[in-house]
């Protein structure tokens, strides 16, 4: 059946993209030519930041000194839960070697990045998690040097929870530049910074721009937009509780869609009435954030069966995807597209976000459908190998010289016959596609 709509949203992620290429190509050229004292120029201009770029170990020391010891400890938790996740993920990629035929042994390795640089957002919200789910990983998969940077504020720098997080989680430089201005640094190599051979992190429009820009020159953890959360319930969850999830993520920005998908209407009634209730009472800027993200990227949608809940869903390919309804095992095996999966009430969007282990950089706009998230695995490069004996070519060069011929490509079949003349001269092959 058509899907219902109790809440239509007259926008979507894309709607308000803007023009920003053209503006984050420029910012990039001028860098990429001016080098550091460009990037400093956009950092004053930009960020009304005249400091220091590079923290020194003092500057390090003395952010760590602002921290509280409660903070200091809760940042060391959720350190450890995504070190500990990470580090079964690294672990569940394993190197091998497989004799394919007699004398022809190929394997598999997985080799790190060297350079990684993380980007860190501190602008509206200091995202200290972000610097634990990106910074960790990387060290998790072995890279020989990390890059974090994030925006600095007027006459202050870094928020100092964030310096403190970037060294704890083995950050080997920490810089401060915002936008693509830290973009460009981390890219390009400057400040003594090896270039980085992947960026990743989230950001805004601009910082994810220039990721686009840039990559092929470089690796990026994926195309970021903005983030996006998706609500699976029935009639045994608790409307308060669904649209306090959907809330909290609506403050994200105010172009971060959230959805609800429902077979109960009695739910969805009872949430689209509490959701402004609680916005209201959210601190400004979050509340400003949420309303325009509930006004006009937000979705309630009434469905027939849990069936058409999931194909929905997966319709949908949320990066956030909560279920806060019965049978909880069925929902797990019938899901396929999302970017991390949340099972009942006593689990949400803000725990994976902070402290519970899984990452929280995660594929938007819609991007779940063919993509996971942030993962050690995307700091690895899984490349093959193989050795063979002279019997064990002997073979594969008639294969190759064959399929070659058959292609048209002459040079690649002399290789083989080369090979085979000097391996086995008083042998006779049948060389030719036709034969």
């Amino acid at each position: 059946m058509a899907l219902h709509y109790l809440k239509k949203a007259p926008k979507t992620a894309t709607t308000d993209a803007g023009e920003t290429r053209e503006i984050v190509q420029k910012i990039l050229g001028d860098i990429e030519q001016g080098g550091e004292a460009a990037a400093r120029k956009y950092a004053l201009e930009l960020d009304k930041y005249d400091g220091n770029i590079v923290l020194t170990r003092d500057e390090i020391e003395a952010a760590k000194a602002k921290v509280p010891q409660k903070l200091q400890d809760d940042i060391k938790f959720a350190h450890d839960n995504v070190r500990r996740f990470a580090e079964a993920q690294r672990d569940s990629l394993r190197d091998f070697s497989l004799e394919l035929v007699p004398g022809l042994t190929t394997g598999q390795r997985s080799i790190p990045c060297r350079s990684v640089g993380c980007y860190v957002p501190g602008g509206r919200y200091s995202h200290v998690a972000s610097a634990i789910m990106t910074v960790t990983t990387a060290k998790v998969a072995g890279c020989q040097h990390i890059t974090a940077c994030s925006p600095p504020r007027p006459g202050v720098g870094i928020n100092p929870a964030i310096v403190y997080t970037a060294d704890l989680c083995g950050a080997d430089r920490i810089l401060a530049l915002g936008g693509v201005q830290g973009i460009a640094a981390m890219a390009f190599g400057l400040f003594d910074c090896p270039p980085a051979d992947i960026l990743v992190g989230p950001g805004n429009q601009f910082v994810a721009e220039a990721k686009r820009i840039l990559f092929g020159r470089v690796g990026i953890d994926m195309f970021a937009g903005p983030t996006d959360s998706l609500i699976l319930a029935d009639a045994s969850a608790d409307p308060l509780v669904v649209a306090a999830d959907l809330v909290g993520q609506a403050e994200h920005g105010y172009n971060s869609p959230v959805w609800l998908v429902t077979d109960d209407e009695k739910l969805a009634q009872a949430v689209l009435k509490l959701v402004p209730e609680l916005i209201a009472d959210l601190p400004e800027v979050n509340r400003m954030n949420a309303e325009a993200a509930w006004r006009d990227y937000a979705e309630v949608i009434l469905c027939a069966d849990r069936e058409e809940m999931a194909a929905t869903s997966d319709d949908y390919a949320p990066e956030h995807l909560t279920v806060q309804a019965a049978d909880l095992d069925w929902w797990l095996k019938r899901l396929q597209c999302y970017g991390s999966l949340f099972l009942g009430e006593e689990t949400t969007v803000a725990f994976g976000d902070k402290a519970s282990g899984p990452n929280h950089v995660l594929p938007t706009s819609g991007a779940a459908r063919y993509t996971g998230g942030l993962s050690v695995h995307k700091y690895m490069k899984v490349v093959t190998w193989q050795r063979a004996t002279r019997e064990g070519a002997r073979p594969i060069a008639e294969a190759t010289a064959r399929i070659s011929r058959l292609e048209g490509m002459e040079g690649h079949a002399r290789t083989a016959d080369i090979r085979l003349k000097k391996y086995f001269p008083e042998a006779r092959f049948e060389l030719n596609a036709s034969a």
